[in-house]
């Protein structure tokens, strides 16, 4: 404030009035009396001193020096300026603007959607748990069958009575078991029905996730805990696919192995009325219902590119153009020993024939010779058909699908012996 500078002259003025001449001290009344006036305009009080007004206008104004030092809150005002600027680092400025936490739209739809991804992967959870549960209980309904199919045929290998009640008895505790099994197919419907529904929750999910993206008015942040929260997604949907997946397959492998049981227990029903073991159902072997071919195939011994024990080369498939199928086969293999190599061939042949006939089918024909009396052509029909089903499981395990795959058998004039041909259809 002036008073205080004004107050702090005054004082020097004064320790200096001391050290003067009476001569000195009348040549500092002009400048006191300017001292007055300022005091005056602030409103500061000055003890007046009578000089003389003449003689302090002929003396001249004397320079005083001070060494006291100026009061440390004069000094910050007088000296002011230049100061030297306060030095800012990156991380007070990042700092700074990070710590501005708000909640946006953004968060909230994030909170929500992780919200509902939570309660998805419960759901999925408890679904995986009744999988489980239902798998185990398969196995102890199938061991528990198979038990009591293990004592019937057990009984029957070492020999029985016709109608054994004991074997009747351990005969309807096995169907009961596998009807037991069945039901277990009908939990396994259901499960994957709510599987299904998980696995649709958990594409929107994902769909409105991405779509988040594109909201106006997110921060850094929201990004970040979307990009996590996308990822969260995407390995739910792959378990919940690989959920889906299994129950599918636990399904479609239950339904089969019912079938093929089914039609087991009516052999084995009609075993231990007869008291003797017949082994497996007929309905098992794919021949079993084959039809009779439609044509006549020629023998192997007509064709150069036949092979039989020996690795041979395959026939080469039909020209890209020409309709598929007709009298000549694909391959054709004859069984004069029981070591023919032939899945090579087949295999080389069976891949052409794809490549150029993607959608193509197949057809198996069991050839047996004819010649001879009843007796040795139905012992050469039975072993074209058993050599065929061979040729077939070969193709299954090549991956050729048994739906592409149609049989039948046929009697020929000029096989010497038991052959099998595969026809492009």
């Amino acid at each position: 404030m002036p008073w205080k500078i004004l107050q702090y002259l005054k004082t020097s003025y004064d320790k200096s009035l001391g050290n003067m001449t009476e001569q000195a001290h009348k040549k500092r009344t002009s400048r006191y009396y300017l001292f007055m006036a300022l005091a005056t305009v602030y409103g500061f009080s000055l003890t007046p001193i009578a000089i003389d007004s003449a003689e302090a206008a002929d003396s001249p104004a004397a320079l005083v020096i001070s060494n006291d030092p100026l009061p440390m809150d004069l000094r910050s005002q007088v000296y002011s300026s230049p100061s030297r600027a306060p030095q800012i680092s990156p991380a007070q400025v990042t700092g700074n603007y990070y710590d501005e936490q708000s909640q946006t739209v953004v968060g909230r739809k994030v909170d929500t959607l992780r919200s509902e991804l939570f309660s998805l992967q419960g759901e999925i959870a408890n679904q995986s748990e009744k999988l489980v549960s239902m798998q185990v209980n398969g196995q102890n309904k199938a061991a528990t069958y198979y038990a009591s199919i293990a004592t019937i045929s057990t009984q029957l290998q070492s020999g029985t009575t016709p109608g054994n009640p004991r074997l009747v008895s351990k005969l309807a505790t096995a169907r009961t078991n596998l009807e037991d099994l069945s039901e277990n197919i009908a939990s396994l419907n259901d499960l994957a029905v709510k599987i299904s529904a998980s696995a649709s929750t958990a594409s929107f999910l994902l769909e409105s996730t991405r779509a988040t993206y594109g909201l106006s008015g997110a921060i850094e942040e929201d990004h970040v805990r979307l990009a996590q929260l996308e990822d969260a997604i995407n390995n739910t949907v792959v378990i919940v696919e690989r959920l889906l997946n299994n129950v599918n397959d636990d399904i479609t492998r239950t339904t089969a192995y019912l079938a093929t049981e089914r039609d087991n227990l009516r052999t084995l029903a009609l075993a231990i009325n007869t008291g003797d073991m017949f082994g497996r159902s007929l309905s098992s072997r794919p021949f079993s219902a084959a039809p009779q071919a439609n044509f006549t195939p020629a023998a192997a011994s007509g064709y150069a590119n036949t092979f039989t024990g020996a690795p041979a080369q395959p026939m080469t498939p039909p020209a890209v153009g020409t309709v598929p199928g007709g009298p000549r086969p694909l391959v054709k293999i004859r069984f004069d020993r029981p070591d023919v190599s032939y899945q090579q061939p087949v295999y080389l042949a069976v891949n052409e024939a794809l490549k150029r006939y993607p959608n193509a089918r197949f057809e198996l024909v069991a050839v047996h010779p004819s010649a001879g009396n009843a007796a040795e052509t139905a012992i050469e029909s039975t072993r074209a058909r058993r050599n065929a089903e061979r040729v077939l499981r070969s193709l299954t395990e090549m991956g050729l699908g048994l739906e592409r795959v149609d049989l039948s058998y046929t009697p020929s004039e000029n096989a010497t012996t038991n052959e099998v041909h595969l026809y492009v259809r």
